[in-house]
C-alpha cells in the first residue's frame, strides 16, 4: 500500500477552504459525491455503528430544502429577513450535501456517533478540495432539524450534522490567520 507522505498532505489540508465561489452552472457528478461520501465513512467510529446518512439535493430540490428551514424559522420567530434569506440560500451552489448523524442507543454512543460523523465530515471536506471542489459546511438552523430529516427521508431522531454546500471552484480563497495550537506537553 502507498501512502501519501505528510510532506504532500500537509499542503492538501493547508488548502482547503470554506468557499461558495463556483460555477453554479456546472454539475457535481453522482459519481463524485458517492465517492465523497465513501471516504467520509472511513472516519473513526466507536463500536462501528456507521452512523453516516448522507442526502444529496439538487435542482428543485434545494430550493424544497430552503423552504421547509424558512418555514421552520418562521415558527421559531426568527426575524422575516432571516427567513427570507433562508428561502434562496441552498441555490447558491449546484448541490448541496445533508450529512446526518443516526441516533445512538444511548446518550453516549449518541455522542460518539456525533463526533465519527464530524471526523467523517472533515474526510469529506478534504476529499472535495482534492476534487477542485469549492465547499462550505452550515448548520441546520434551529426548529429545522425534524422537518429537514423528514425532508430526504431519514429515521426520526437522526441529528442532521451539516449543509455542505458543493460547486466546482471558480477561484482560490486566502488562507485566514491560525493560531498556535495550544499544546501542553507532559513527561
Amino acid at each position: 500500500m502507498e501512502l501519501v507522505a505528510l510532506d504532500a498532505l500537509d499542503p492538501l489540508i493547508r488548502a482547503r477552504r470554506t468557499s461558495m465561489l463556483v460555477d453554479q452552472a456546472r454539475p457535481v457528478p453522482h459519481d463524485l459525491v458517492t465517492r465523497l461520501c465513501e471516504l467520509a465513512t472511513w472516519a473513526p467510529n466507536h463500536k462501528r455503528t456507521w452512523p453516516w446518512r448522507f442526502a444529496l439535493l439538487e435542482g428543485d430540490a434545494r430550493g424544497r430544502l430552503g423552504n421547509v428551514i424558512a418555514d421552520a424559522m418562521d415558527a421559531q420567530g426568527d426575524p422575516p429577513e432571516k427567513v427570507l434569506k433562508a428561502r434562496g440560500k441552498y441555490l447558491r451552489t449546484p448541490a448541496t450535501l445533508v450529512v446526518g448523524t443516526a441516533v445512538g442507543d444511548s446518550p453516549l454512543r449518541t455522542a460518539e456517533n456525533r463526533d465519527a460523523v464530524a471526523a467523517g465530515i472533515q474526510n469529506l471536506l478534504l476529499a472535495a478540495t482534492a476534487a477542485g471542489l469549492a465547499t462550505y459546511w452550515g448548520s441546520c438552523p434551529k426548529g429545522a432539524n425534524d422537518v429537514v430529516g423528514e425532508l430526504v427521508g431519514w429515521e426520526s431522531g437522526t441529528h442532521v450534522t451539516a449543509l455542505i454546500y458543493l460547486g466546482w471552484a471558480t477561484s482560490e480563497v486566502a488562507p485566514p490567520e491560525r493560531p498556535a495550537p495550544a499544546l501542553t506537553f507532559h513527561a
